[in-house]
């Protein structure tokens, strides 16, 4: 599969035949709400984030560009929205190739309309109509053509490629309704809209501790010139952004859902990351932000383990980071965050260790010798499934490579295996 090759649209939806059945069934339908399973697909991969460090599980990866990859994740993220948020059961895989092709045909018409600036027409040169895979295909090649090249700056890339978000929201909005004009007026209005609210989220954030950070103005700089915001609109975001805006006036949609709410969090967040140091103001700004957006101290909490496991599992290719956060204080921010988690939820953790042969065989072979290093990656494994039994874990992705076997009995409650029965 090459991502730069012309049909790999097709190649990409027969590798991802068992991923879609999972994202249709019964029981995943039930789990939980369609905008937290769609936060637990998109978030671990860095889309969010305007990044594509994330694990996709797909071959031939080598040799693949950042373009490459973001163009993947994206296609992935707009069928998966589909598909998560189709209002029926789908059985058999007829009904689901039935939806991934009218999802297909929706990407086409939701380009064309929302995003003038790439619209392909639906014939060729030669007069051919161009099939809904065809031209599904040829638009994402322009979408992702239109985003950032790294250049080595984690804030510049972020801001620019974070607006693919946008694209996804949005998308799961307009394949509910009947693209005629007026409604397609709404969307491209949405898009404006959204991408100014943002302006002022960040302006909020970057204004927290009431002094602007060199590293502040660079990231405010380097989104709005990625926005493809109207001059009025350019100019009133300079004057917010050297003035600062209180929270009560960032003006968010009134009916923000919560996975668009949980992106505007998470885009305060990372914009107070991106001078060196978090301040008191700052931590009070997202609390108080938290409160606006309806969200409570909890939702601020999981965002923040949500950000920190992402930085601290990709840490090696996110290097240009480095220089911004220490790696041993985001490590042990994030083992102090989980391990409060881990301690509220110490009963489930206790049943879930009884009840799990493995564990209680490892457990009492450790007792009088030493585990072998097949033994200690089956217990890792076997620990990191019982996290993943938790609330907050079933909606927030574990760092699975960050977190070592040392790393996770410092993360569970003291004492929980000697307090087995």
């Amino acid at each position: 599969m090459k991502p730069d090759t012309q049909g790999w649209l097709k190649e990409y939806l027969e590798f991802r035949q068992a991923l879609h059945k999972d994202l249709t069934s019964e029981e995943n339908r039930k789990a939980s709400h369609p905008e937290h399973s769609l936060y637990r697909i998109i978030q671990p991969t860095g889309l969010m984030y305007g990044q594509s460090v994330g694990d996709i599980d797909l071959p031939s990866l080598h040799g693949w560009s950042e373009k490459d990859r973001m163009k993947i994740l994206l296609a992935e993220s707009l069928i998966s929205s589909s598909l998560l948020f189709y209002d029926k059961p789908l059985n058999t895989p007829d009904e689901i190739t039935k939806v991934i092709m009218k999802t297909l045909e929706s990407i086409g018409n939701f380009y064309n309309n929302i995003f003038p600036e790439i619209s392909t027409p639906v014939k060729t040169l030669f007069g051919r109509k161009r099939s809904p895979l065809e031209l599904a295909e040829k638009i994402l090649d322009k979408r992702i053509e239109n985003t950032s090249e790294f250049n080595g700056n984690f804030w510049s890339y972020f801001f620019h490629n974070s607006l693919l978000f946008l694209d996804v929201f949005i998308f799961g909005q307009w394949i509910h309704t009947n693209a005629d004009k007026i409604v397609s007026d709404f969307f491209r209005y949405e898009r404006e809209e959204l991408r100014f609210s943002i302006v002022k989220v960040i302006a909020a954030a970057a204004h927290a501790n009431k002094e602007i950070a060199y590293e502040e103005k660079k990231l405010f700089e380097f989104f709005l010139h990625s926005t493809d915001l109207p001059a009025d609109r350019r100019k009133e975001s300079l004057r917010i952004f050297e003035k600062g805006i209180d929270i009560e006036n960032i003006d968010l949609p009134s009916e923000s859902s919560w996975i668009l709410k949980k992106f505007f969090l998470e885009m305060a967040i990372l914009t107070i990351w991106a001078d060196k140091k978090v301040e008191q103001a700052e931590i009070d700004f997202i609390d108080q932000f938290c409160r606006y957006l309806g969200f409570n101290g909890e939702d601020a909490e999981n965002s923040m383990i949500a950000i920190e496991g992402f930085v601290l599992e990709h840490w090696q290719q996110l290097e240009f980071l480095q220089n911004k956060q220490d790696y041993q204080q985001v490590s042990e921010q994030f083992i102090k965050r989980v391990s409060k988690i881990t301690e509220k939820n110490k009963g489930r953790l206790m049943k879930e260790i009884n009840e799990s042969e493995e564990i209680v065989n490892l457990l009492k072979k450790a007792r009088s010798k030493e585990l072998s290093i097949e033994e200690k990656e089956m217990m890792r494994l076997e620990l990191i499934y019982m996290l993943k039994t938790i609330p907050t874990f079933v909606i927030i992705s574990l760092p699975q490579r960050f977190l070592t076997l040392p790393i996770l009995l410092k993360i569970l409650p003291k004492n929980i295996f000697l307090e087995r029965v």
